[in-house]
């Protein structure tokens, strides 16, 4: 059996649509703007869209302000559930 990319089994659709539309090429960081518009609510569909959405308007500061959400959303304790 060959070695395949380390995730959850119930990601292999998110994976396969972030692939069709390029949203892999994106480098992976602490946060994002799915993770602070509703994180594991979104449905997979609406979760690379927003991935999408990001791509098309990287710049750094869009990046300050997806960290500046996220710490407030983190000290409001908002969708965490554990």
């Amino acid at each position: 059996m060959l070695a395949r990319d380390p995730h959850f089994f119930n990601q292999t659709d998110l994976i396969e649509l972030r692939n069709k539309y390029g949203v892999n090429k994106l480098m992976p960081g602490l946060t994002g703007l799915a993770q602070i518009n509703g994180r594991d609510e979104l449905p997979i569909s609406s979760k690379v869209k927003i991935d999408c959405d990001y791509m098309n308007q990287q710049s750094f500061w869009f990046d300050i302000y997806i960290l500046w959400l996220t710490l407030i959303k983190v000290l409001k304790r908002e969708n965490i559930s554990h």
